[in-house]
């Protein structure tokens, strides 16, 4: 199976920000499959299990599952979710009782399997009824390529289109043609963009360099190390599981949001 390039040190151990309002309240190991990671630090840690970048392993990747739950850990996760109606890289009610988190990069072929099949569904079954957010971060883990299309997409969001990008970016054999220059150019108009010299200029400024860091270093505080990675409320799901894990997933989410039901019931 192939793997990430390792991040550099800087990329890996982000410098530490201090927080008053949010403390890691236990310090019990969270066992992840055969992964154990101290839940530690301002926003605790959990680790995925990798997953292939461009689709070529065999099987589908398994989801990972929480041996000793944590309720703690799990909050801390969920305080991960933004819920600012400004932000362009989001869908959905800011006030959803379930907030999906998706940590992906553009070169990540499992991530564009997720865009494809499972995204879409996720969006006209709970997203448009108003159970269910979806907020994306940029995690380029894949080289310049991956940095230059995290860039390009957060340009996009300047004009109101980082989800047409995204559709355009993922699109079945999309990646194969690249992310190059003139060819992020050429999605942006897929996109509907309508200024291109602004996404350009936008694309290179030193605020997407931030934009992108922000959420890159949120992956790795986390523990994340592969695409794609995600957050439902906190626990934690890597890799493009099959819909049927999702849809249970955000509707165990809601039904314990809720505090109905059994929230570990399968989906219907």
């Amino acid at each position: 199976m192939p793997t990430p390039p390792r991040p550099s040190p800087a990329a890996k151990k982000p410098a530490a920000k201090k927080s008053s309002s949010k403390k890691t309240s236990s310090k019990k190991p969270v066992i992840f499959g055969a992964v154990v990671v101290l839940a530690a630090g301002l926003l605790g840690f959990v680790s995925y299990r990798a997953t292939a970048p461009d689709g070529s392993a065999s099987g589908t990747p398994a989801a990972v599952t929480a041996t000793e739950e944590d309720p703690d850990v799990y909050r801390e996760l969920a305080g991960l979710a933004r819920r600012d109606a400004g932000d362009k890289q989001a869908q959905g009610r800011t006030d959803a009782p379930v907030v999906l988190i998706e940590y992906a990069d553009f070169q990540c072929g499992y991530c564009g399997k997720f865009a494809r099949d499972t995204e879409p569904e996720l969006i006209k079954r709970y997203v448009d009824d108003g159970t269910l957010r979806i907020e994306w971060r940029n995690f380029p883990i894949f080289g310049d390529a991956s940095e230059a299309a995290a860039r390009a997409s957060w340009a996009a969001g300047r004009q109101g289109r980082f989800w047409a990008f995204h559709r355009a970016a993922y699109a079945e054999d999309a990646k194969e043609k690249g992310f190059g220059k003139g060819r992020l150019r050429a999605l942006a108009r897929q996109a509907g963009v309508k200024d291109l010299d602004r996404f350009t200029r936008d694309a290179g400024s030193a605020a997407a360099t931030e934009a992108v860091g922000v959420d890159r270093q949120e992956a790795y505080r986390i523990g994340a190390t592969s695409t794609p990675s995600f957050l439902v409320n906190g626990r934690p799901l890597a890799g493009a599981q099959p819909t049927a894990v999702f849809t249970q997933a955000i509707e165990a989410a809601a039904a314990e949001e809720a505090n109905v039901g059994n929230a570990g019931d399968p989906a219907k």
